[in-house]
This record gives structure tokens, sequence and C-alpha cells, in this order.
């Protein structure tokens, strides 16, 4: 499913308060292998998918100084979702995620423009992310077979990013 068809059903507002689910987030990929893609056409990550766990990783360093003690300096940060769930075949984002392109490529080939942003305010963030598959399918018999997908942050750090049904049209 499209950004553009998701977000149809939606309204976003910027001052919303009150309590969110992990329902009310949206991961979205670019597929087309374009820079210019609208965000409205890239592809949803949603279906089959049972978890989408968006951590961010700080990296840290330690040192201990004279009369002051151990210290903690945070030097960065690594953006990173973990995606779970059954194997849906015919959706546009896992077929694009588990295509044999994307399983065996390296560097450039797996790196794909993304927007994560919560339903209820439209505020996010915008990066790119390397495509790591972990398991393109596992589980016993009788049972739906599972996924494992990592995208970690590559290049620059992400930007603010507000949804707009005018923008990326």
């Amino acid at each position: 499913m499209k950004l553009s068809e998701l977000m149809a059903n939606y309204t976003p507002e910027p001052d919303f308060t009150g309590y969110a689910t992990n329902d009310d987030f949206v991961l979205a990929i670019d597929i087309s292998g374009t820079d210019s893609t609208p965000e409205s056409d890239f592809e949803v990550v949603e279906m089959g998918v049972a978890g989408l766990d968006a951590q961010l990783n700080p990296i840290t360093q330690d040192k201990t100084y004279i009369r002051a003690g151990q210290s903690t300096q945070k030097t960065g940060t690594q953006r990173a979702f973990k995606i779970t769930g059954d194997r849906y075949m015919g959706d546009a984002a896992q077929d694009f995620m588990l295509s044999h392109a994307m399983k065996y490529g390296t560097g450039n080939k797996v790196i794909v423009p993304y927007v994560y942003f919560c339903l209820l305010t439209g505020k996010g963030e915008k990066g790119k992310a390397s495509i790591i598959v972990n398991s393109d399918g596992s589980g016993n018999a009788g049972e739906s077979s599972a996924i494992d997908i990592d995208l970690r942050k590559a290049g620059e750090l992400p930007t603010e990013y507000t949804y707009s049904a005018d923008v990326g049209d």
C-alpha cells in the first residue's frame, strides 16, 4: 500500500496529546530505485508485520577523569528498525525487501529512503537505511512462514519530517 493510500484515512493533528500505540506509527520505504520518488509513493511496511521495533541505539564513550570519576559522552545514535512477522506474498514492500537483489545485495544497492512518523501528529523523521534480511521464511510445519528484517541508518543523520498530503506530490 502506498503512503498516500494509507493517509487518505487519517488527518494528523500536530498538537495532539494523549497515548499512542505502536499501530499509530508508520514506516514507509522507497522501492523505486530512484531518488526522485515523492514520499506519497513510498510503500508502507505493514502487511504481515507483527512487530516493528524502532530502536535508537546510542553510541557512547566512557572515560575516567582524575577526581571526577567516570564520565559518559554520547558520540552518536544508530537508528534501526526490526521488522518481524509473517511472509505475505504480493505485498510490494515485503516483495522488495525479500527480493534476491536485497537479500544478497551489498553497499549502496541495499540502501533505500524511508519516512517514519506518527499518524496522530504527522511528526517523525526522513532518512536512508540499509536493508538487512536475517530470515526470509522460517517456522515449523503448518505455521506461517516468519520473516526477520532489519533496516539500519545509512549515511547522513535522518532529518525531521512532518507528513503533509501536499508534500512529495
